[in-house]
């Protein structure tokens, strides 16, 4: 009857601790009360009706428990308070370093930077230079960042 019970219990969407545990109270229970049964015929109608009932009890009780991995998984994602401070710093060294640059790196770097695939004929045109010339002169631009901002951590 065991696989029997596990089937009418699964059934009602327990886990399967909640099962295990229904089907092991419908089992107790019988032990408990066999003197009160009168009819060996009935038992298995017995044991059916136990069973529900158990599972039933014990998915209100499921419903009702909220885990903590529950109310995690409802939460929106954030970072902290600290990882916040810390992007903001680094954004604003980022930004402090790039206002450095000339004028022309600036707009070059904007343009990448901002741009998933920027149409190089347009910022060729936009920054009056060669096609050809945007590639090298973004790594030249870069180089410049990069050495700025290798300075600023130094100066902090």
């Amino acid at each position: 009857m065991t696989p029997v019970l596990w089937h009418v219990v699964r059934a009602y969407g327990l886990s399967s601790a909640a099962a295990e545990d229904a089907v092991q109270t419908t089992w107790l229970t019988l032990v408990r009360k066999q003197d009160s049964i009168d009819s060996p015929d009935a038992v298995m109608s017995w044991l059916l009706t136990t069973v529900r009932r158990e599972a039933w009890r014990l998915s209100r009780v499921d419903r009702r428990a909220v885990t903590i991995e529950d109310i995690e998984a409802r939460l929106p994602l954030a970072n902290s308070a600290e990882d916040e401070a810390a992007r903001r710093i680094e954004s604003s060294q980022l930004w402090r370093a790039v206002r450095g640059l000339d004028d022309r790196c600036q707009r070059l770097l904007r343009v990448v930077a901002f741009s998933a695939r920027p149409n190089y004929g347009m910022v060729a045109l936009d920054l009056d230079m060669p096609i050809g010339s945007i590639g090298p002169t973004r790594r030249r631009c870069l180089t410049k960042l990069r050495s700025a901002l290798g300075e600023g951590d130094a100066a902090e």
